[in-house]
């Protein structure tokens, strides 16, 4: 069988994707052919030649990213900090920006010996997972109202588990359940959350628009509505000192530290940027009692 130089293929890939508008045409053509060949990104230096059956797999999946398929589909899998998730059709496709909200959630539990954590919107599970994998003796709770990604998310906690990590209970429940995570209450030390937040007809990448769940992007008018019953569930949730943190739309760098201030019970509310300095989460603080 005649090989030909995976160099060319791998430049006609790049070709391709520029000109069907993707964002990083150069590392998705490297990560498709790293995918199809079974090896590390780095190591495609190492593949000089390839045979021509590989070629024609690799151009079918570049087609497929050129008429935009999101990468982590054709990949099978996102990563989030120290944990590859699972992820296809009907669930959220976890984005880079969460680790730096991951972070900052880390380095609030990292002096606690067993913080109990709660992921609220936990889609695939990959925040909760992350938890869990970076602080193995954090109790971590994960909450998905989605039958959907319910499903990815076992899927996910399944193999977190099968691999020798610590279990992260999974509910079935809706933020906005006035009665969510009752025996919870005043308990917890970590509130996460990566909500649906986009205003609702906000133009979006196809990747984005075509599939994502609508359900998992756009959050009402204004992209508030899942937001302002995750605070309120929070503020019941937190233990005094307890933390919260809330990934948002960049339009939202006013509107969302506005709404945790009008909580009585949070205090120390902060909005963060992201790498590109644009508002990106918005932390709180669960306020001792008044002595």
């Amino acid at each position: 069988m005649t090989r030909q130089p995976l160099r060319l293929a791998v430049l006609e890939a790049e070709r391709m994707l520029t000109q069907a508008g993707v964002e990083s045409p150069r590392v998705d053509a490297e990560l498709l052919a790293a995918h199809v060949l079974g090896v590390d990104r780095g190591r495609l230096m190492m593949v000089p030649l390839v045979d021509r059956d590989v070629v024609e797999d690799y151009r079918r999946l570049v087609t497929r990213r050129a008429a935009r398929e999101p990468l982590q589909h054709l990949l099978g899998s996102a990563v989030l900090g120290p944990v590859t998730v699972a992820v296809g059709p009907g669930v959220f496709t976890p984005r880079p920006e969460t680790e730096l909200l991951l972070e900052w959630g880390l380095a609030r539990i990292a002096e606690i010996e067993q913080p109990l954590v709660v992921d609220l919107c936990t889609g695939s599970g990959a925040l909760a997972l992350a938890i869990a994998a970076s602080h193995p003796k954090a109790q971590v709770h994960a909450v998905e109202a989605d039958p959907r990604a319910l499903s990815w998310a076992q899927v996910n906690i399944s193999a977190h588990v099968e691999a020798g990590g610590t279990p992260v209970t999974l509910y079935a429940a809706d933020v906005r359940w006035p009665d969510l995570l009752v025996e919870l209450e005043a308990r917890v030390d970590l509130v996460v959350c990566n909500p649906p937040y986009v205003p609702d007809g906000t133009p979006l990448p196809p990747e984005v628009a075509d599939w994502d769940p609508p359900g998992a992007v756009f959050g009402g008018p204004d992209g508030l509505e899942i937001i302002r019953a995750v605070i309120g569930t929070a503020a019941g949730l937190l233990r005094y000192g307890g933390w919260l943190g809330i990934e948002h739309d960049d339009s939202h760098g006013t509107a969302v530290p506005e709404l945790l201030g009008r909580r009585r019970v949070l205090t120390d509310v902060e909005e963060h940027t992201d790498l590109a300095g644009r508002p990106r989460f918005a932390t709180a603080r669960r306020r001792p009692p008044q002595g």
